[in-house]
């Protein structure tokens, strides 16, 4: 697999593996390992994490698998986020969901990635969404701090608008290297808010959460779902492609902004589909159907 320069020293697997659902699968340790090990021989190296997911445990889950063998920390690229507080057990003083991104949360944020993930840095740290209480000063102020300890090495945002994400870009030491958003050929936002335009004028490689729309895609339930779902059969066959997941990570790699799916499976058979995808050769008349399907009428 090919891997993508987000900066001169940060570098990706075109596919990132998602962990979002990683309490769902239900795997021990040493399977965890299996599947990350597996991972890692189909290209995909880089790991995406919050420290919201699974109620504030598939961290930890992932940090104990990997310490199982020496040395695959240096082997992976580990991405994790923070600024969301859900109300959970875990903080039982906590009444209501909101976002916080003081000094004190981002940083007590990180250490307890750190401790989770059991790893001395975390190669790329995002901001979760954007918040409408925010101080970029004190973002700046955090992130100025992790760098400075080695303990984050890249700052990014998720869910940002193009004005959010120059806004703290204009208080950071360093440039923002990405935003990740959501993606797919059921979700063409990112297409219509000015986003997709902005990374190719900022050479900005988006991350795209959801590439198959939450099973829409694969288990149509609208309209838009099947109307799209019979365009990817149609190209699958033009391309002699055995699979719909195929196409839709090939519709998202072909286009030039240098999309990066995030594919959170458990399943290495439907990684590895991702992974196989980056060898697809569509046309822009396939790709063109498919965002029609989407829209659901012709270009004007």
């Amino acid at each position: 697999m090919n891997r993508i320069k987000l900066t001169k020293d940060l570098e990706f697997s075109r596919i990132v593996h998602g962990h979002w659902r990683l309490t769902a699968w239900n795997m021990s340790d040493q399977e965890l390992l299996k599947l990350t090990e597996q991972a890692i021989e189909s290209g995909v190296t880089t790991f995406d994490h919050a420290d919201i997911y699974g109620d504030y445990r598939c961290e930890k889950l992932f940090g104990d698998a990997i310490t199982l063998k020496k040395g695959l920390r240096k082997e992976i690229e580990i991405v994790t986020k923070c600024g969301i507080k859900l109300i959970s057990e875990k903080f039982p003083t906590r009444k209501i969901k909101y976002y916080d991104y003081s000094y004190d949360h981002i940083v007590s944020s990180v250490n307890n990635s750190l401790i989770n993930l059991q790893t001395d840095y975390i190669d790329l740290l995002l901001l979760h969404r954007p918040a409408p209480f925010f101080d970029p000063e004190t973002v700046a102020r955090a992130f100025s701090e992790l760098k400075k300890t080695g303990k984050v090495l890249h700052f990014g945002v998720s869910n940002f608008n193009t004005m959010q994400f120059e806004m703290l870009n204009s208080y950071t030491d360093e440039k923002l290297v990405t935003n990740q958003v959501e993606i797919s050929p059921y979700c063409l936002d990112q297409f219509d808010n000015g986003n997709i335009d902005y990374f190719l004028k900022e050479k900005i490689k988006p991350m795209a959460w959801s590439p198959l729309a939450g099973g829409r895609l694969m288990n149509p339930q609208d309209e838009k779902g099947r109307r799209i779902g019979q365009a990817l059969s149609d190209v699958a066959k033009e391309l002699n492609v055995d699979s719909s997941d195929k196409i839709i990570y090939s519709w998202l790699l072909k286009h030039p902004a240098f999309i990066i799916p995030i594919v959170g499976t458990g399943n290495i058979a439907r990684l590895k589909n991702a992974a196989e995808s980056e060898n697809i050769d569509m046309s822009l008349a396939q790709w063109y159907k498919i965002y029609t399907a989407s829209m659901g009428k012709d270009l004007p």
